[in-house]
C-alpha cells in the first residue's frame, strides 16, 4: 500500500517499506494537482485529476495499486468526545446518538467512524473514556472513489489528515505531549497529542495560500511570484527590510491568537496534568525560513519542524526529498498504516 496526499495545489505519494530492520524509503514524488480537483463536479475534471493521479503514480515507480488516502480536514468533522464507560457493543450502539450532538448534518447523508483513545482504569470510577468521531459525507467519499477507480488505483483506507500527520510524527505513547500544526494550503489542522494519542483538534481556516495572497496584496506582485517569494525569504527577508515578513505577520498573528486558545482550553481541561511541550509544524508552510523562531515568540513553546524521514529514522531516503519531509508528512503517515 502506497500513501497519498491529494492537496488543492499539490500531491504527494509515498511508498515505504517495512521489515525486521526498520522502515525504508522506496519512493516519494510530488506533481501539482490540477486546477479543479476535487471541488468539481464535472466528469472531464475528475478523468483530468485520475489522469494527473495516474501519471504521478507511474513517475514514481510504485508498482502497487493499493493507496490509503485521507480526507481534507475541511470536509470531513472530527471531535474527541468525553463518554462514560461502555463496552465495545454498547459504545457502537450509543455512538450515533452522541454524534448527533456534534455533527451538524444529517448522520443519514454521513459516513462514521470511531475509536477509543483512552479507556478507564480500574478504579477511575469518575472518569470518562475519550472517543475519536470521524464524520464524512458519504458523496465526497464516492468521489474520492470513483477518481481513484478511474486511475487504476484501489483505495484500502481512508482517513484524515489530522490521523495521518499524527502518525507520521509521533512514534509510541511515550511520546512528549505536543501540540501539532499541519499548515496547508488552505487550512491549518491543529491536534493535541498525549500519551500518544490525539485529545483535541480544530481546524484555522488559513494556510500557505493565505499568506501568498498577503504577499501578492502588498507588491503587487502576481500569485506565482509572490510564492517565490514567500518560500526563499520567509520571515526572513532583510534584503526587503522585513516588507515580506510584515506582510505575512497579520496572517500568522490570527494563527497565534487561535493556537493560543487551543492550548487554553486544553491546559484548563486538564487542569496542567500534561503540559504541552513542543509545537510541532508540518506541512508546506513549514518550511518558511524563520517559522519556527516566529512561533517561539509568540507562544512561548520549544518549536520544532516536523520532519517524519528523521523522526521515524526512516532509511535510504534521498537527501532532495528528506529536506521536504514536513511537506510529505499526510502522506507518510498514509504509507505507514499498512504497518501499525
Amino acid at each position: 500500500v502506497f500513501g497519498l496526499d491529494i492537496g488543492i495545489t499539490t500531491m504527494r505519494a509515498c511508498w515505504l517499506e517495512n521489515d525486521k530492520k526498520g522502515i525504508k524509503y522506496i519512493s516519494a514524488l510530488s506533481a501539482p494537482t490540477p486546477v479543479k480537483s476535487m471541488s468539481s463536479e464535472s466528469p472531464l475534471d475528475h478523468q483530468e485529476l485520475a489522469a494527473a493521479i495516474n501519471k504521478l503514480v507511474i513517475d514514481a515507480k510504485i508498482t502497487t495499486n493499493n493507496v490509503s488516502i485521507a480526507l481534507p480536514e475541511n470536509r470531513v468533522y472530527t471531535k474527541v468526545i468525553d463518554m462514560p464507560n461502555l463496552s465495545e457493543k454498547e459504545l457502537s450502539s450509543a455512538i450515533y446518538w452522541e454524534a448527533e450532538q456534534y455533527i451538524p448534518a444529517s448522520l443519514d447523508t454521513m459516513t462514521l467512524d470511531w475509536s477509543i483513545l483512552k479507556k478507564i482504569k480500574s478504579g477511575q470510577v469518575s472518569k470518562k473514556m475519550q472517543v475519536l468521531l470521524v464524520a464524512a459525507p458519504i458523496q465526497t467519499i464516492k468521489r474520492y472513489q470513483s477518481i481513484l477507480e478511474l486511475a487504476g488505483l484501489s483505495i484500502t483506507s481512508i482517513e484524515t489528515e489530522i490521523l495521518s500527520v499524527i502518525r507520521s510524527l509521533v512514534s509510541d505513547e511515550n511520546f512528549p505531549t505536543s501540540l501539532i500544526m499541519n499548515i496547508g494550503a488552505l487550512n491549518t489542522s491543529v491536534s493535541i497529542v498525549q500519551n500518544g494519542s490525539v485529545v483535541f483538534t480544530y481546524i484555522i481556516p488559513l494556510g500557505g495560500i493565505a499568506l501568498t495572497r498577503a504577499i501578492s496584496a502588498d507588491f503587487g506582485f502576481a500569485l506565482p511570484q509572490a510564492e517565490e517569494y514567500k518560500k526563499i525569504y520567509g520571515l526572513m527577508d532583510s534584503d526587503f527590510g522585513g516588507k515580506i515578513s510584515n506582510a505575512i505577520q497579520p496572517i500568522l498573528f490570527t494563527m497565534v491568537t487561535e493556537i493560543k486558545k487551543a492550548i487554553n482550553f486544553y491546559s484548563d481541561k486538564y487542569q496542567n496534568e500534561f503540559p504541552i511541550v513542543q509545537l510541532l509544524l508540518t506541512g508546506g508552510s513549514a518550511s518558511l525560513a524563520g517559522i519556527d523562531s516566529y512561533f517561539v515568540k509568540n507562544i512561548g513553546i520549544e518549536t520544532v519542524i516536523g520532519n517524519p524521514w528523521k523522526l521515524l529514522n526512516i532509511q535510504g531516503v534521498p537527501k532532495d526529498i528528506e529536506s521536504r519531509g514536513p511537506e510529505f508528512a499526510v502522506s507518510i503517515g498514509l504509507a505507514l498504516k499498512d504497518y501499525e
